[in-house]
C-alpha cells in the first residue's frame, strides 16, 4: 500500500480560494462550503474569512474592510457548510458597516461586525518591524517535524505534517519544542500558492491566517502548549484592523505577545507586517485556556 501523495502547493492554495469564496444563495444570504477532508470543530479563523467574505458581497466595491470584530458563540462543525446572513447597517459617504451571523444546525456560531472605507490620504505613522531572520534562514514545520519525531509528542507532530494552505516558519522555539516560559512568539506564514490579484481574497486569507497560534501565546507564558492532555482551549472573541495592502501569498511576519492570563481567559495581540517592514495589520483576541485533569 502506498502513501498518498501530498498536494502540491498550489493545489493547496486553490483549495484555500474555494474555501473563502462564499456563494450567495439569496439576498444578503451566503453559504461557505464546509472544510475539505475536515473533521471535528471548524477552524475559528475559517468562520471568521467567510463571514468576512459575505460581508465583502453586500459593500460597494470604492470601499475596503479595515475591522473586524467576532464573537465565537458555538464550536463549528467542520464537516458542514455554513449559512451566514448579513445585515446593511449603514452606508455612509465614506464608512460602511455590517453585521454577520453564521449559523449551523439552526444556531449562531459567531457574530461578526466589520467597517469599511473609502480610501483616503491622512497623517501616517507606524510601529517599527523587529530584526528577524529571513523565512528562508528557519526551518518548515514539516522539517521540524521531522526532525523531532520521536522527541515529541505524536499529536503534535502529525499536526505540523498536515498539509495546510498556509505555511509557517516559526522564529522563536515555543512548547513544546521548549519549556521555556515566555508570553511571545514570532513566525513568517504564507498562502502556499498564488491566489491571484483580488485583494478581498487576500484580506480574507489573512483573516483566515491570523488566528493561527494566536490563542496559544497566553498559553506559553507558562510552559504550556496545544498538545498538552491537561490543557482545554477555545477562541472566545478576534478582532483585526487591516491598515494597508499587502499579498497574503507573500511571506508576512506575525509578532504577538500576551500582556494578560487569568480566570481561564488569555489575552494576545499580534502585529503583521510586510517583508519590506509596513505594518499592515493588528489583531487582538481573548480565548478559554483552562487546564483540566486528563483523562485515562
Amino acid at each position: 500500500m502506498t502513501d498518498k501523495p501530498r498536494p502540491s502547493p498550489q493545489q493547496l492554495a486553490d483549495s484555500l480560494v474555494s474555501v473563502l469564496d462564499v456563494e450567495q444563495v439569496e439576498e444578503d444570504f451566503f453559504r461557505g462550503i464546509a472544510t475539505p477532508g475536515g473533521r471535528g470543530r471548524s477552524f475559528g479563523g475559517q468562520v471568521i474569512a467567510q463571514a468576512l467574505m459575505a460581508a465583502i458581497r453586500t459593500v460597494p466595491g470604492d470601499r475596503t474592510n479595515h475591522s473586524l470584530h467576532g464573537y465565537f458563540m458555538r464550536p463549528g462543525d467542520a464537516t458542514k457548510p455554513v449559512l451566514y446572513q448579513v445585515e446593511r447597517d449603514r452606508d455612509g459617504r465614506s464608512f460602511a458597516t455590517r453585521r454577520v451571523v453564521a449559523v449551523q444546525n439552526g444556531q449562531p456560531i459567531l457574530n461578526l461586525a466589520a467597517s469599511f472605507q473609502v480610501e483616503e490620504e491622512g497623517l501616517t505613522h507606524q510601529d517599527t518591524m523587529p530584526d528577524v531572520p529571513a523565512p528562508e534562514e528557519l526551518k518548515s514545520e514539516l522539517e521540524l517535524a521531522a526532525e523531532f519525531k520521536g522527541e515529541l509528542p505524536e499529536m503534535f507532530l502529525s499536526w505540523l505534517s498536515v498539509p495546510r494552505p498556509v505555511e509557517m516558519r516559526h522564529i522563536t522555539p515555543r512548547p513544546p519544542f521548549t519549556r521555556d516560559a515566555a508570553p511571545e512568539q514570532s513566525y513568517w506564514f504564507r498562502v502556499t500558492g498564488q491566489i491571484g490579484e483580488d485583494a478581498n481574497l487576500h484580506r480574507a486569507a489573512l483573516a483566515y491566517a491570523s488566528d493561527f497560534g494566536l490563542l496559544g501565546t497566553s498559553a506559553y507564558a507558562h510552559a504550556k502548549a496545544f498538545a498538552d492532555p491537561d490543557m482545554q482551549f477555545a477562541s472566545l472573541d478576534h478582532a483585526l484592523w487591516i491598515h494597508g495592502p499587502f499579498r497574503a501569498d507573500d511571506w508576512l511576519l506575525y509578532v504577538m505577545d500576551s500582556p494578560w492570563s487569568g480566570g481561564a481567559r488569555g489575552f494576545n495581540r499580534g502585529r503583521i507586517f510586510t517583508r519590506d517592514g509596513r505594518l499592515v495589520a493588528n489583531v487582538a483576541q481573548e480565548g478559554l485556556i483552562r487546564q483540566i485533569t486528563p483523562r485515562d
